[in-house]
């Protein structure tokens, strides 16, 4: 069984005040990896009490930018956070429910994929969504009617 993150030593090493609402922020995302801001919202009260909308935003917005975060927001989706950052991985998410998993990157390093015209840009990573239905949903009555 692996160790929980140090948290604080995170947000220190990142120049970042250690504050409840990051530290709660940063534990519920650990614990539930490709949560929508709501649900976060939710789990922050839950470890804190009452706990603004905007606060919880503004620190989404703050471990995000300081790359303890990582926001996914595949198509027709609202935006998601997970704690596993920076190392290219990708995502399969389920058409018919939404839930989403990480996938490893196939193969090669960063970028795992070469682009076939880069525009001049200096590109540092791919991503890629795989799309399709999770195995509860690809065992429904449902799932006969997707291609």
């Amino acid at each position: 069984m692996s160790t929980p993150p140090d948290f604080e030593a995170m947000l220190r090493s990142s120049a970042l005040r250690v504050t409840a609402p990051r530290i709660a922020v940063l534990t519920a995302v650990h614990h539930r990896p490709h949560s929508d801001t709501d649900s976060i919202i939710g789990l922050v009260r839950e470890a804190l009490g009452a706990v603004s909308h905007q606060a919880v935003y503004d620190v989404l917005r703050a471990l995000t930018a300081a790359g303890l975060l990582r926001r996914i927001q595949p198509t027709g989706s609202v935006a998601r956070y997970e704690t596993r950052v920076g190392d290219n991985h990708h995502h399969a998410v389920c058409r018919e429910c939404g839930v989403i998993a990480d996938v490893d990157c196939a193969v090669g390093e960063i970028p795992c994929l070469t682009a076939s015209d880069s525009h001049g840009f200096v590109i540092d990573e791919a991503e890629v969504v795989y799309w399709g239905l999770c195995p509860s949903c690809s065992n429904s009555p449902s799932a006969q009617h997707h291609p």
